[in-house]
């Protein structure tokens, strides 16, 4: 028997030493209280807590005692050659032997026993972007890993090789778990391997158990759950199901195929548009409000604006005399709100000459699922030239599937990165070219997967070599209808530190160029005044003005499709929205009409209220919301956002009075 085993007290023994039964039952109203949500989350019985807290209160892991693990050796039977292909490709092929763990207690086990609940030991607890570094540095961890996962490993010092066969190998075995609370950083998902007993259960589609992780917060630590979801005799299999709580047979099939390999080459990877009931959706999963019909609000030349709001950098740097900070919201003149506004209706009935930073409905542009469907309105299904083929995991999973399986048939670069819907900064974003690492990651949080630019147009740094960078414009949208886009044509330039190269994919800074929020990594900063000279030394044949041009011709159709429909479909035209959004991207190589090399921008993302401390400049403030023409004489006019045309030119410095 392979799992941990450690004593226990007699089942009679209800409550720890000392304890009446009313500190015991008082113990299990705390426990419930401070647990039960995550329980009743899980399935788990409520006939199993009392024990559990038990077992969590002395370490029992008693599994020893009730189940035991089998080898077992499959028997080669007379098969045809796509049979003898497919037996290739499973987890144990040929003679090789594979496990299960079986009920081994005479009595058996019943599920309404309420001991009949068990702890699962973590043998190995990592973030991905780290767990390189611990199999090469935590003395044991490769050796043991390789042994649970069936891997030859000789030696004692960990080698390229094995460590490369580990991190492949894992997302058989993986499982995942997420703080509820805490910064960005700690609610991101934890990935953990079961000891070599729980990460012997096999998988049925009919399980006779259930499994969930549970985060016991008195010891700060992580367990598996293992409970039965019926009476099991002696020599019964413990199973549990690999793609819990999916009912979609397709979906299901394409969850287990790291375990069960699946040809969906014949399945079609077109995914158009949604039809208008998923946007709907979204719009009410967000409890959002849109807002009755207004007329705008005009307000004198002079009028001096009352602005609340909850940014920092704004209350900090809005110094302009047609501009005032007011404590008190009911006396604004305009809301600039950090948080996402949501009643737009009571606004729109109860004030609506206030005027405020957000449009109804601007998650299609700063959500990145939603960014890829509204997209398609410019590109098809497969989406337009400036934006990396995107899926989203949760909806379009047997798509990307076909697709993955169609470029590595046709031997197609087929490296991707797996992005969350709703987080910036990098946060749990993984470069990767294993479908496998793909699938699983759809399990942690919501997920779309992109197409990772392979060749993108890289800048060379003379300390580092030729590296990836990418570019940040702040853009202003005045209006929906008509549609009134500015751009902020000062640029801001990211870096990566090492030199670019299609290896290494977990190598944080050759890979990404978000290091200003890590004390620890070098952050290189160039001016774009100090960029676009050196860029066009380094590509003579690429003139900036030409390349820029392209880039704004891509923000004016992003923008078009997103506006192009009412809402939820598109954003809302309220008279007295005004927002501002960073849009990042990065260039590409690409081939033209004509077969000549051009540089192609790469839309990444758009960010609401970007962290940028330029881009509370008043100017950008008399852009969105006085609409004079002349910038006042307190900047120079080469700051001054311009207005994109509908072929994404500039139209210079045109505001009219609201």
């Amino acid at each position: 028997m392979e799992a941990e085993r450690r004593p226990e007290r007699p089942p009679a023994e209800r409550s720890s030493p000392g304890q009446t039964p009313e500190e015991g039952a008082e113990a299990l109203a705390e426990f419930a209280a401070l647990h039960g949500p995550a329980l009743r989350a899980s399935g788990v019985p409520e006939r199993y807590w009392g024990r559990l807290l038990h077992k969590l209160e002395h370490e029992v892991f008693d599994a020893g005692e009730v189940f035991g693990i089998m080898q077992v050796e499959e028997v080669e039977e007379e098969e045809d050659e796509a049979a003898r292909e497919v037996r290739k490709k499973q987890p144990n092929p040929g003679s090789e032997l594979c496990y299960k763990v079986i009920v081994t207690r005479e009595s058996g086990l019943q599920a309404a026993n309420p001991n009949s609940i068990f702890l699962i030991d973590h043998a190995w607890t990592c973030r991905v972007e780290h767990a390189r570094q611990q199999l090469q540095q935590v003395p044991g961890l490769l050796h043991r890993m390789a042994n649970l996962m069936g891997i030859e490993f000789h030696g004692e010092l960990p080698s390229a090789e094995a460590v490369a066969l580990v991190l492949e190998e894992m997302w058989k075995f993986n499982q995942t778990y997420q703080l509820a609370h805490g910064t960005a950083e700690e609610k991101m998902p934890v990935w953990y391997i079961m000891d070599e007993f729980g990460s012997r259960i096999q998988h049925a589609d009919v399980p006779s158990f259930a499994t969930a992780p549970f985060f016991y917060m008195p010891q700060q630590l992580a367990y598996t759950l293992l409970w039965p979801l019926r009476d099991l005799d002696t020599g019964e299999e413990v199973t549990r199901d690999f793609a819990h709580g999916e009912t979609d047979p397709l979906i299901r099939k394409c969850m287990l195929l790291p375990w069960a390999p699946t040809d969906m080459l014949d399945l079609s990877s077109c995914t158009p548009e949604p039809p208008a009931e998923h946007y709907q959706a979204i719009l009410e999963e967000n409890k959002e409000k849109l807002p009755l019909d207004i007329n705008p609000v005009v307000h004198p030349h002079n009028h001096i604006f009352k602005v609340y709001t909850d940014v920092q950098q704004v209350a900090s740097s809005l110094t302009h005399p047609r501009f005032t900070l007011t404590q008190s919201e009911a006396d604004a003149d305009i809301l600039f709100n950090f948080s996402h506004f949501k009643d737009y209706r009571k606004l729109s009935q109860e004030r609506p000459g206030v005027l405020l930073n957000q449009f109804p409905c601007e998650n299609l542009l700063t959500v990145k699922d939603c960014l890829a469907s509204i997209a398609r309105r410019a590109g098809g299904p497969e989406g337009p030239p400036w934006l990396p083929r995107t899926f989203n995991l949760r909806t379009e999973l047997p798509q990307f599937v076909s697709y993955f399986q169609q470029r590595e048939r046709w031997g197609e670069d087929n490296h991707w990165i797996c992005k969350p819907w709703n987080l910036a900064r990098s946060l749990d974003t993984h470069v990767t070219k294993s479908l496998h690492s793909i699938i699983r990651h759809r399990e942690s949080t919501p997920k779309v997967v992109s197409k990772y630019i392979e060749s993108p147009v890289l800048f060379l740094r003379e300390d580092v070599g030729k590296v990836k960078f990418d570019i940040r414009y702040v853009v202003l949208l005045r209006s929906v209808k008509p549609l009134r886009l500015f751009v902020y044509d000062v640029f801001w330039l990211r870096f990566s530190n090492r030199a670019f190269a299609l290896n290494d994919l977990d190598d944080y800074e050759k890979h990404f160029t978000v290091m200003n929020y890590d004390p620890d990594v070098v952050l290189k900063q160039v001016h774009c005044e100090e960029f676009i000279p050196e860029f066009e030394k380094q590509y003579p044949e690429f003139p900036w003005t030409d390349v820029q041009a392209e880039i704004f011709r891509a923000f004016t159709e992003l923008f078009q499709v997103a506006c192009a429909k009412p809402p939820p479909l598109g954003l809302c035209d309220y008279p007295s929205s005004r927002a501002m959004y960073a849009v990042d991207l990065m260039l590409k190589w690409d081939n033209g009409p004509d077969g000549k090399r051009v540089m192609q921008p790469q839309i990444l993302e758009v960010n609401f209220n970007p962290d940028c401390e330029r881009a509370c400049r008043a100017f950008l403030w008399q852009c969105m919301f006085c609409g004079q023409q002349e910038p006042c004489g307190i900047f120079a006019t080469d700051e001054q956002p311009h207005e994109l045309g509908g072929d994404g030119r500039s139209l210079g410095c045109t505001f009219s009075n609201p």
